[in-house]
């Protein structure tokens, strides 16, 4: 066995790591920097109620559809250069989109900075595994890569606010160029180029079929969340489902396959992937439920609310750095299912809160299940990444962040189901005789909200208490299905990643292997 010690990365290799994670951070803003702007681009451009749709949802669309694609291309052609490459385009269409003369422009704008994103975001952290051999030193460049990609989708509602206080809405598109053009100037200077020595073809089937499946997949829960059962998404999820199982199929036949399947099988690198799934499910499928909370419930501006829902990244803030030291000690998987369970209790705690919580209470449950969270994924990130072969790292690193995607997707399906079931029943027998939209009220606050402002004073304050309760009493049931989830995680830590991320035992090819080229 191979004692020699990895080389550890300097000041260069760390300056490289903080120009890399800006624009991670706004890749992940743009996810939800347009939930704000979105009654200002209706104004201007007329969209349609499904042009409107399309226009927050392309971006998330082509961003997740287009992931496993960007990383194993990176894979092949370079990090550095498909880094470069998404730089350029996502800047460009950040330009397009700030001055989009019409809803179709900006649908397909919106479409082109998904593909830069898909190309930014699994390069950056497939370059934490070139860049960081130490397993430490990997181990807190993970942590920061975590919390920038989390904080970055809680940070897109606050400059949101913030831009459209002071500027027209495309100024929420133009912040990202400056950070583009540092990009495109420093990262040749400071991040070598990772690629594989293996002249390995990129097979377009694959990449084809890929897009496909998660696409129909994610666009089908999306649709069943927002609107019930209906045949359409049905029949696009089962549609997704068939291409993946061809796509699978595919991988197994080819000499130079886009996923790694046995990669995928191992304990390591399957085992993250599951777990950080849950974690996501958990996340956002809570995070709807949270926001409506703090505006609907507590009657909060938005930007106020956004603001206050920042609060929990205290959270990671103490979390994160403790769940790091302690896997240098014991166990990871020991790590993770504690970072699981406190996450858990965090979503029971939520379970106590109702309309007349004080803000504290909430806040304080959401720091406890957010803190859990990017601790434990942050250790989950690290240990699929170390289970990669360095010329793998790019498709390992897209595989876990579609993973990703899907869990959200998920959480915001399932759990938003659950929290509308409870809030309808509820609703059913609590609504006075003669109040309008009936039907509206309900099935969403919204719709209560509304048809409220329609009634005189005492009408309005019953309907509207019903209904702050009916969808508080739902939020408490949809954090029970996260801390179940939760529990799942844990259990699944404890039992089959036990072993996997013992502390002391060096992760696998912790420095650059023969079958990979670096260049300056």
């Amino acid at each position: 066995m191979d004692n020699t010690p990895s080389p550890r990365a300097g000041r260069k290799e760390w300056t490289a790591l903080g120009v890399l994670m800006l624009p991670l951070l706004l890749v992940s803003m743009d996810v939800s920097v347009l939930y704000f702007a979105i009654p200002y681009v209706s104004r201007d451009l007329e969209p349609s109620a499904t042009q409107q749709l399309w226009i927050l949802d392309m971006y998330g669309f082509v961003l997740a559809g287009l992931l496993v694609t960007m990383g194993a291309l990176g894979d092949r052609i370079g990090r550095r250069t498909l880094v470069l490459a998404g730089a350029a385009v996502f800047g460009a269409a950040s330009v397009a989109a700030a001055y989009a003369s019409s809803a179709e422009l900006l649908i397909a704008v919106r479409a082109l900075l998904g593909l830069g994103g898909a190309a930014l975001m699994p390069s950056t952290l497939a370059l934490i595994r070139n860049l960081f051999h130490d397993e430490e030193q990997r181990g807190k460049a993970v942590t920061l890569w975590t919390a920038v990609m989390t904080t970055g989708i809680s940070l897109g509602p606050v400059v949101s606010g913030l831009l459209l206080e002071h500027f027209w809405w495309g100024a929420v598109f133009l912040i990202n160029l400056p950070a583009m053009v540092l990009l495109l100037v420093l990262v040749p200077f400071l991040v070598p180029e990772f690629k594989s020595a293996k002249r390995e073809p990129f097979d377009l089937p694959s990449a084809v079929l890929s897009l496909g499946a998660v696409l129909l997949v994610i666009y089908g829960i999306k649709e069943w969340a927002r609107h019930g059962y209906e045949p359409l998404p049905a029949l696009a999820i089962g549609m997704g489902l068939v291409l993946g199982f061809v796509f699978v199929l595919r991988q197994k036949h080819l000499a130079h396959p886009m996923i790694d399947l046995g990669l995928l099988g191992r304990r390591s690198f399957g085992g993250p992937v599951f777990v950080s799934l849950l974690a996501m499910f958990a996340t956002v499928g809570m995070a709807v439920f949270l926001t409506q909370y703090l505006q609907s419930v507590l009657g909060m501006r938005p930007f106020d609310a956004a603001l206050w829902s920042l609060v929990p990244a205290a959270g990671v803030a103490v979390a994160a750095p403790v769940g790091a030291a302690l896997a240098q000690r014991i166990d990871r998987a020991y790590v993770m299912g504690g970072g699981f369970l406190l996450s858990g209790c965090g979503f029971l705690w939520l379970t106590q809160v109702r309309t007349d919580s004080a803000l504290w209470f909430t806040l304080a449950g959401a720091s406890l299940y957010v803190g859990g969270l990017v601790s434990a994924m942050t250790l989950a990130n690290e240990l699929a990444l170390g289970a990669a072969p360095p010329e793998r790292a790019g498709s390992a690193a897209a595989v876990m962040e579609s993973g990703q995607e899907l869990g959200g997707a998920l959480g915001m399906a399932i759990l938003g189901s659950v929290g509308a079931a409870v809030y309808s029943r509820e609703m059913a027998g609590a609504l006075p005789v003669g109040v309008p939209q009936a039907e509206a009220v309900r099935e969403t606050l919204g719709g209560a909200m509304a048809a409220a402002s329609q009634l005189p004073g005492g009408a309005a304050d019953a309907v509207l208490t019903a209904a702050r309760d009916a969808f508080t009493h739902g939020m408490s049931f949809a954090a029970v299905g996260a801390a179940v989830a939760m529990a799942g995680a844990a259990f699944f830590s404890f039992t089959w990643l036990r072993g996997v991320g013992t502390t002391g035992r060096p992760a696998p090819s912790p420095a650059a292997p023969r079958s990979a080229t670096r260049t300056p």
